[in-house]
Parts: structure tokens; sequence; C-alpha cells
């Protein structure tokens, strides 16, 4: 696994023994995210244009935003906005991408999560985050169990 952050953007790239077919579906299908997520929904239809949220199992919206790309099974990008803590939400809008890369019996996995700002506090909280979360996903995909079930 490879992280790197400054004070706008992080970026993180791991290597998962997976499909890109695989790693999409699993990204996407609510009920997976769920898992590895720690019961949160993320809410689209994940077509370009298409409004997304990110929501805990009570109903706490946590994230909103919009599907900006979405080129199955390699990239998605979202316009993205924390709503639940007030300094991050005034930051306005940051950029998430995924890219993922075949390699042979593998993928690539790249997440880059940026703001259009020399100093971002909402980058340095998802900085800490994006690993646990990215860790599960890996090892959902790998082994059929998540690193971490709660926080």
């Amino acid at each position: 696994m490879n992280k790197s952050v400054n004070n706008s953007e992080f970026v993180y790239t791991t290597y998962i023994k997976t499909t890109p077919e695989k790693l999409w579906a699993t990204f996407t299908s609510p009920e997976l995210t769920r898992r590895y997520w720690f019961g949160v929904a993320h809410e689209t239809d994940w077509k370009v244009g298409s409004p997304w949220r990110m929501v805990y199992p009570d109903g706490r919206l946590i994230d909103t935003g919009e599907v900006l790309e979405a080129d199955p099974p390699r990239r998605l990008v979202l316009k993205w906005r924390n709503e639940m803590n007030p300094e991050w939400k005034a930051e306005g809008y940051s950029r998430f991408a995924m890219d993922i890369e075949a390699m042979g019996n593998a993928v690539k996995l790249t997440v880059t999560h940026s703001m259009e700002r020399a100093e971002s506090k909402l980058i340095a909280g998802v900085s800490g985050f994006w690993p646990l979360i990215l860790s599960n996903l890996k090892s959902l995909l790998e082994t059929g169990q998540v690193v971490v079930e709660s926080l």
C-alpha cells in the first residue's frame, strides 16, 4: 500500500486480488458497502449527474454530493461534501476519485480525495479514515471478512 497526503490532497494506492468488475460491484453495492463501511449506505444509482448520499443505519446524513464520472469498472468520480462536521462542511465540496486498473489476477486501486484549497481540515480528517475503509474493502474481497467490524 502507498499513501500520500498533503494539506489539500490524499492519495492511497493498494493492490487487491480480485477483478475490476468485482471491485466495482463491491464498492457500489448497498449491501456490500454496509459490510466494509460500518453499516453506512451509499444512496445513488451511480449514473453521471445523479445525487449521492452516505447515510448511517439510523438515517443520519453523513455526506452528500453528485456522481461526476462513472466508467465501470475503471473510474468513479464524486463531488463530495461532509454534512456532519460544521468545519468540514464550511470548506465546501471536495473531489473523490477511484481508479481501478487490472494487473493480471489483481487490481491496482488508487483513491484520490482532494480539495481546491491550500489547506483542508476535511482532507486531514479523511486521511485517517480512508486506509481503514480500503483495508476492509480489500479484506472483504480477498477473504470474505472485514478487518474491523465496528468503530
